[in-house]
């Protein structure tokens, strides 16, 4: 489902974030990722999403290749294969919740509100369909953006810090539901976190360092 190869990425200014970075996921395995601040997690998530260019290094989602393609290329692998969960919210603010769930279907041109209503009903938003973001705490906001990540059934689902505004209940509820929708689609995951409660819901954790990616081991 992905495959990286030697990925290598240095910052404005010279400074490398890291090289030699190799990964591959299968269909319906999900990994965490954690590293300290500045690492550059963040960074390889754009980089998957043909949104970052890399310096050196391929990707590749579903056997097609992400490094090099033309910006129209790239914005259509991203619609039909990737979904994505990233701390700032990116909801639309002059569309319902219901509407901004259906985002991606409507893209796809495979609209389907009881979708986009089962989803929303999943992150416990299911009364609040004609709510507008406005309306809506941190916590509610990221519940709408995972619930849009996942609307789709995309093959490779990456999440940054997804978990990060909720409370414990919530966010155990919301990793829950993160790994049994991946598992039932058939889809490969990564999970970017600080927290380890939150990464221990993941079928192996890997730590993020300037020389790649490494077992991490240490969690309980």
């Amino acid at each position: 489902m992905l495959d990286i190869i030697d990925l290598a990425k240095t910052l404005p200014g010279g400074r490398a974030l890291f090289s030699g970075l190799s990964l591959t996921l299968a269909a319906g395995e999900y990994v965490a990722i954690m590293g300290e601040s500045g690492v550059g997690k963040s960074t390889l998530l754009n980089l998957i999403a043909g949104l970052d260019p890399a310096d050196a290094g391929e990707i590749r989602i579903s056997g097609q290749r992400m490094s090099g393609l033309a910006d129209e290329a790239a914005a259509r692998l991203r619609r039909e294969k990737l979904g994505f969960v990233f701390q700032a919210f990116h909801v639309l603010p002059h569309l319902t919740l219901a509407q901004n769930v259906r985002v991606p279907l409507l893209l796809l041109g495979r609209d389907d509100p009881r979708r986009a209503a089962a989803m929303l009903a999943a992150v416990g938003l299911g009364e609040r369909l004609d709510a507008y973001p406005g309306e809506l705490s941190g916590g509610e906001l990221q519940r709408v953006a995972i619930a849009r990540a996942l609307v789709h059934r995309p093959a490779l689902l990456l999440a940054d810090e997804p978990t990060g505004n909720l409370d414990p209940d919530t966010a155990r509820d919301v990793l829950a539901l993160l790994r049994d929708e991946l598992r039932q689609n058939g889809a490969a995951g990564i999970l970017v976190t600080h927290s380890p409660r939150a990464a221990a819901t993941a079928d192996r954790v890997l730590a993020l360092t300037r020389d790649g990616l490494a077992a991490r081991t240490d969690l309980p």
